[in-house]
């Protein structure tokens, strides 16, 4: 399968992950839905689902329902998304409070929102960053032919000027020599740029001399020689425990984020939760929107630029309206926070890393 082909699918399976779990409190429902017995349990039912099983009134029994369904689950969710991504953006603290506090119908669940973002995250990026591998690589086998080709005019030229040169004589034979000079410098600055696109070009050797250390942490020295010996496969299978146990994140950061409230009763674990979970979906589609911005040529330095500034400003934003704290307790928190990050990010890269060496 392409990798293209690979990406779609992911993210077809994380929309479809995310309609799983998302509820569907608040959405819309045809009128003939109201009213009739549950074909389910019998149950005479008082609206569009059953109030005794929780089962739909509206069933199809034909292709086009299941096509629609699928393609429901991937394209869609619903008008919920549009109530929650500008507010998961600008007022991500509004939008985790009123979570919190039980207004969940009109927002997509945060549960639901973070599977589709991880699952995008590494659908885009995969791809993305595949697609500019292989641009480099087509570049350089460019730029090797023209530089060849160059190349071998100019050397032909040199043959030329010197065949023209037994027979010149004086000032003649001089202009010759300076314009086999000039070509004999070209050449060499063109045999310099053709070994080192030959180098981008070259095939990865096959011989990999695999890494060994003794660091008395067995299980570290043995991975690392896994790893070595064939880092192709170390880094493919990263990638896909990456997103297998992305969720991992949720439980690695909440004792953190518990030290930061330790002494406030009026929040529990609860609260921390739904507060990673929105800021770890916001990070992901973060990482998806510098992907795109740098795909489409926006300046490096402007990237760098947003990926410095603009996660600490959203945990700044997001801790003070989540937990009503005052600017200085969000501010030291937000410090905390991206301290934090650094921790649960190491842990889960590490255990990407055991993970990927087995």
């Amino acid at each position: 399968m392409s990798e293209a082909g690979d990406g779609i699918g992911t993210l077809a399976t994380g929309a479809l992950w995310a309609r799983a779990v998302e509820s569907k409190a608040g959405e819309a429902h045809d009128a003939h839905d109201e009213g009739g017995a549950c074909a389910n349990c019998g149950t005479q039912r008082l609206g569009p689902f059953c109030h005794a099983c929780g089962q739909s009134g509206h069933l199809h029994k034909n292709l086009i329902g299941l096509v629609h369904d699928i393609a429901h689950g991937v394209f869609h969710f619903e008008g919920k998304v549009w109530h929650t991504l500008p507010m998961l953006a600008w007022r991500p603290g509004n939008l985790t409070r009123r979570y919190i506090d039980g207004e969940r119908a009109r927002f997509v669940s945060p549960m639901a929102l973070f599977l589709f973002s991880v699952f995008l995250m590494f659908a885009v990026v995969s791809n993305l960053s595949t697609h500019g591998q292989v641009s480099a690589a087509q570049d350089a086998a460019h730029g090797k032919v023209d530089a060849v080709t160059k190349l071998q005019t100019d050397q032909a030229k040199v043959a030329a000027l010197k065949a023209a040169r037994a027979g010149a004589k004086g000032e003649a034979r001089e202009q010759i020599d300076d314009k086999v000079d000039n070509l004999n410098d070209e050449i060499e600055a063109l045999q310099v740029a053709v070994d080192a696109r030959s180098v981008l070009t070259a095939p990865k050797a096959s011989q990999v001399r695999p890494v060994h250390l003794d660091t008395g942490w067995s299980w570290f020295d043995s991975s690392v020689t896994h790893m070595s010996a064939n880092p192709e496969l170390t880094l493919y299978k990263m990638k896909t425990y990456g997103y297998k146990y992305s969720w991992a994140l949720i439980p690695i950061s909440l004792p953190f984020i518990w030290l930061l409230f330790a002494f406030r009763r009026d929040v529990g674990l609860y609260d921390h939760a739904i507060f990673s979970i929105y800021s770890l979906s916001f990070m992901s589609l973060g990482v998806v929107a510098l992907t795109l911005f740098g795909w489409l040529g926006l300046p490096s330095a402007l990237i760098s630029l947003l990926a410095m500034f603009v996660p600490p400003v959203h945990m700044y934003r997001q801790l003070k309206g989540t937990y009503a704290l005052g600017a200085l307790g969000a501010f030291w928190r937000t410090f905390a926070l991206l301290v934090i990050t650094s921790i649960t990010s190491s842990l889960f890269i590490a255990f990407l890393f055991y993970m990927g060496s087995d």
